[in-house]
């Protein structure tokens, strides 16, 4: 895992510059300060047009960013005080890779809070945000970028490809039924102080079992246990474990139910649901679809291959959406490529074409038969041609490359694509149940 401190990374000189130039100050804020800090929350809050946080709020955000490197962006001259126009965060994070183990793990530069003000759009602020970013990642040595987005229009041109698909799942619990077998533990309701903790602790010795997770953080876990701070979309919430027969807690979910207009009947959203054995992800699934009184349940952020359909007697009774999620973007290809294991060996020669230079370089992608790879530069002729944000989205193994080359992204012999493309695959799918 990389040792860097992103905190410790200055604002990119060349955003500063070019911001400069358009009459703006770009800056590490230092969320130390508490009229900064306030400013920073209100200005990211606008951005994502949510309404002003309250002290409570601000004070939990400040326990998280004080372990981020926050950039602004002000107009000229502004006050240590002012609200930024622009707003980022970023910490390096430990993102799990195919392999199913914590050796198969890359450090990430995660990139959050991206907002810049309506007042303030096509000035250059949202290229000077990212790209200073970007810049200031591979300056730390850190090999691969990443975010969650609710705009998908935006990032390809800074070499982000969408990569960690997830699904959106909803149960008619009305008509689903129930045939998986008993799990041998038991179920317990916990208190929320508890079911936050257990979270954050089942999550990070499960996160290893699929590519694309990364490490959590504590008021991310306090959030989805119902403690948020006085945040009204994070009341009422509940939390049950799960005992194997040991006595171990394997699994966890936190929820909340929602009745529906004049029936008595309740809807149940999961907001978290954490098991790092298949006994628990059956039981805590089970808990939800046979919960008395609940006619529907709805889970996001969920594996593409959640086995929910296969634990209901009748598929038919739930609905699977797919979306983007988790975006990545590589900046250096020989350490991201070596990081990861593979899913068959492979001798080929790829070309990345990348229009920032972090990337960009031919390789000679060598694989053995236990998925290990190394990575050299050379000037043969490569076998395969692609570009930044298309390696990006095929690098976790749950974009097919065969797809990507489908839609024109990828260039090469069909063979040799369709090779490059089994060995980069991930069984089980990837995923990432957190927004960041």
């Amino acid at each position: 895992m990389n040792s860097v401190d992103a905190r410790t990374v200055p604002a990119d000189p060349e955003s500063a510059r070019r911001l400069r130039e358009q009459g703006f100050d770009y800056r590490v804020v230092d969320i130390a300060d508490y009229g900064s800090a306030v400013a920073f929350a209100q200005a990211a809050e606008r951005g994502f047009l949510g309404g002003a946080p309250s002290d409570a709020e601000i004070e939990r955000m400040r326990e998280t960013w004080e372990q981020r490197r926050n950039v602004g962006v002000y107009e000229a001259d502004a006050v240590a005080s002012a609200l930024p126009v622009g707003t980022v965060n970023s910490w390096v994070a430990s993102m799990s890779l195919p392999g199913g183990d914590a050796r198969s793990a890359i450090p990430m530069w995660a990139i959050s809070m991206v907002t810049v003000a309506a007042t303030h759009r096509r000035r250059g602020i949202a290229r000077g945000l990212l790209e200073g970013e970007l810049r200031a990642a591979a300056s730390a040595g850190v090999p691969v970028a990443g975010l969650t987005v609710t705009e998908a229009t935006i990032y390809g041109r800074y070499g982000f490809g969408p990569a960690v698909p997830v699904s959106r799942i909803a149960v008619d619990a009305r008509a689903s039924g129930w045939r998986a077998p008993q799990a041998p533990g038991r179920l317990e309701y916990v208190g929320l102080d508890e079911l936050a903790r257990e979270l954050g602790e089942l999550h990070e010795r499960a996160r290893f079992a699929r590519a694309g997770q990364i490490a959590g953080w504590r008021g991310r876990w306090l959030g989805q246990a119902g403690l948020g701070a006085g945040s009204k979309k994070d009341a009422n919430a509940r939390g049950v474990h799960y005992r194997d027969v040991d006595g171990v807690v394997r699994g966890a979910i936190a929820y909340t139910l929602k009745e529906l207009p004049g029936s008595f009947r309740n809807s149940m959203t999961i907001r978290q649901l954490v098991a790092e054995t298949d006994d628990a992800l059956s039981a805590l699934w089970g808990f939800a679809v046979n919960h008395d009184l609940v006619d529907r349940i709805e889970a996001d952020l969920r594996p593409v291959d959640d086995p929910v359909v296969r634990l209901v007697a009748n598929p038919h009774a739930v609905d699977v959406a797919v979306r983007d999620h988790g975006w990545l973007r590589i900046l250096d290809a020989p350490a991201a490529l070596r990081a990861r294991r593979y899913a068959a060996s492979l001798d080929t020669v790829i070309r990345v074409e990348d229009g920032y230079g972090f990337a960009d370089g031919t390789w000679r992608l060598s694989i053995d038969a236990a998925g290990a790879a190394e990575v050299e530069s050379t000037d043969a002729a490569p076998d395969v041609v692609l570009d930044v944000a298309t390696l990006s989205s095929a690098y976790a193994g749950g974009v097919p490359l065969t797809q990507l080359a489908a839609a024109g992204r990828v260039q090469g012999d069909a063979a040799a694509v369709t090779a490059l493309g089994r060995a980069l695959h991930a069984d089980p799918a990837p995923t990432l149940s957190i927004w960041y």
